[in-house]
């Protein structure tokens, strides 16, 4: 039996928006991680997946690759900006050589507590925003890192103890401050970090218990010196073509699942914290504050390199650096 013209064109019309929403339903996202199933990054993303999956009725799914499997951390940023993945996370100061507000949250003792480094997020997350916006990224959501200590063989009581040491670094300010030190940088990332201790590509670390604790540095090294020196943020960047093409409720739900996992990563950043420092304990690394001859000596590095950055920063890294200063008075 022919259907007639006006029942054929309103079949055709329900047809193609069946095959529309069929073709959006089963859109799926890939998204790199550089770090271990077991971090609390990698923990707290793959809840923001399930979260995002559920709130989208499996409209968006988005398939989490934990430990650097599917591209490495330094090419995750690249690999989102081209769409090979839709969204990945990635350390924001592993981009500093681009711009140095990505730098902002690794300068020594700028903001070395939860409290300063939140307020740091706060005053400069519009301006790093707009610098991922040009290159056809969105920021969804940033988690920091606990506090930044130095992880070495021998007990440190001044940076003489460090000289020419090889030391990993994991972004150009870190390399900077490593210099400074007077020992000798090797980018290695988290995810060869292990292999790197235990092969002599380095010899130390500066980075957090946390990463410590995922790397078992108790079995290279035998000492953490707890100096709080700065808390990297890591983001989630997605590429924003491919957000635009979301519908809008799934933009919506995918931003609400980014603000409960921001909201959440900062609390289990902070709250386990402690935990990860006991576990080194309790694997006989011995953790210790730095001596004074040692701080008084990395705050003159943090100091130098304050003044290096700003420098550098032009007129919207010395409106942030006020802001935050202005901040912390209050």
């Amino acid at each position: 039996m022919t259907l007639p013209p006006l029942l054929r064109r309103s079949a055709a019309a329900l047809f193609g928006a069946a095959l529309a929403f069929s073709v959006f339903a089963e859109t799926k996202w890939d998204m790199p991680t550089p770090y271990p199933v077991s971090n609390f990054h990698t923990e707290n993303i793959a809840q923001f997946a399930s979260e995002v999956a559920a709130a989208t009725g499996g409209q968006l799914k988005i398939t989490v690759h934990a430990n650097g499997a599917l591209y490495r951390a330094n090419e995750i940023k690249r690999a989102v900006q081209g769409g090979q993945a839709q969204i990945g996370e990635i350390i924001i100061s592993g981009a500093a050589n681009e711009d140095p507000l990505f730098a902002l949250d690794t300068i020594p003792f700028l903001a070395s507590s939860y409290f300063e480094a939140r307020t740091l997020w706060q005053v400069s997350r519009s301006k790093v925003e707009e610098r991922f916006a040009r290159q056809g990224l969105k920021v969804l959501f940033s988690v920091p890192w606990p506090p930044q200590g130095i992880y070495a063989k021998v007990a440190l009581n001044s940076l003489a103890d460090l000289k020419g040491v090889t030391i990993r670094s994991y972004s150009p300010t870190v390399a900077r401050m490593i210099e400074l030190m007077g020992a000798q940088p090797v980018t290695v990332q988290a995810a060869d970090l292990s292999q790197a201790l235990s092969t002599g590509v380095v010899s130390a670390n500066i980075t957090s218990a946390s990463t410590g604790y995922d790397a078992q540095s108790w079995q290279q090294l035998s000492y953490y010196f707890d100096v709080q020196a700065w808390l990297p943020k890591n983001v989630v960047i997605v590429n924003q073509q491919q957000f635009d093409r979301l519908d809008s409720p799934s933009r919506e739900a995918l931003l609400e699942a980014a603000a409960a996992a921001e909201r959440r990563g900062w609390k289990t950043s902070e709250e386990r914290t402690r935990w990860y420092v006991e576990q080194l304990k309790k694997n006989h690394m011995k953790v210790l504050p730095a001596s004074a001859d040692l701080q008084q000596e990395l705050f003159g590095i943090g100091e130098r390199m304050t003044r290096e950055w700003l420098a550098q920063a032009g007129e919207d890294g010395r409106l942030v650096y006020d802001a935050y200063r202005q901040a912390l008075k209050k």
